[in-house]
């Protein structure tokens, strides 16, 4: 995945999290871990339930937390969290957003390049037939609206089907020899987080992904 862009502002960073965990009643964690453990399993369940009591307005708001707290608040929560974990996953479903929507371009030349290559992941993912900047957007919001809208483990499953997708054409494109070799690591590293996503899917269907 290319690198995350920086934020000129930082707009009131925990501000929307912690009301969210104050509402819930949840406790006051202490370490790095208990605090990115608290507040993703947080954002899941009201997330979840408001959708399911309110309808998808609220679900565009959840999907849309990066947009307020900002991508450096979650990362600063969630980046170093066992990538297998529910903040783990949800940090990799909200970069996976923001990357769609800020490298909308690249993401496109990438995923057509891949789209043959990986064609089972390419039905997965749900992107359209003929992939653009905009079905690119909307694909990553869906991918992160499934989160907080019915099968949990179906919204990570897709997303690693996309990264996969998105390997694939890295791997495509990449110039032979040691000039391609930045190319292929990003694309090992993609497929390392479509392997951690689905393993992710497989703990929320047993009911261990904490």
């Amino acid at each position: 995945m290319a690198q995350m862009p920086k934020r000129p502002n930082r707009p009131a960073p925990y501000a929307d999290l912690t009301n969210l965990i104050d509402a819930a009643g949840g406790c006051a964690p202490n370490s790095r871990a208990e605090i990115a453990a608290a507040t993703a399993a947080v954002v899941v369940e009201v997330g979840r339930r408001e959708h399911a009591e309110v309808g998808a307005g609220d679900r565009a708001r959840f999907v849309a937390l990066a947009d307020r707290v900002g991508i450096d608040t979650l990362a600063d929560l969630w980046r170093d969290a066992d990538p297998v974990s529910l903040p783990g996953a949800l940090w990799a479903l909200y970069l996976l957003r923001q990357w769609c929507h800020t490298n909308p371009d690249e993401v496109t030349r990438l995923w057509r390049a891949g789209e043959a290559l990986a064609g089972a992941d390419a039905v997965v993912a749900g992107v359209a037939d003929y992939a653009d900047v905009v079905a690119v957007r909307r694909v990553a919001d869906a991918v992160l609206g499934g989160a907080y809208q019915g099968d949990f483990a179906v919204a990570l499953e897709r997303a690693a089907a996309l990264f996969r997708v998105v390997a694939a054409g890295r791997r495509e494109l990449a110039p032979s020899g040691e000039r391609g070799d930045g190319e292929r690591e990003l694309a090992n590293r993609n497929e390392r987080v479509a392997t951690d996503l689905a393993a992710a899917a497989s703990r929320w269907r047993a009911g261990t992904l904490n």
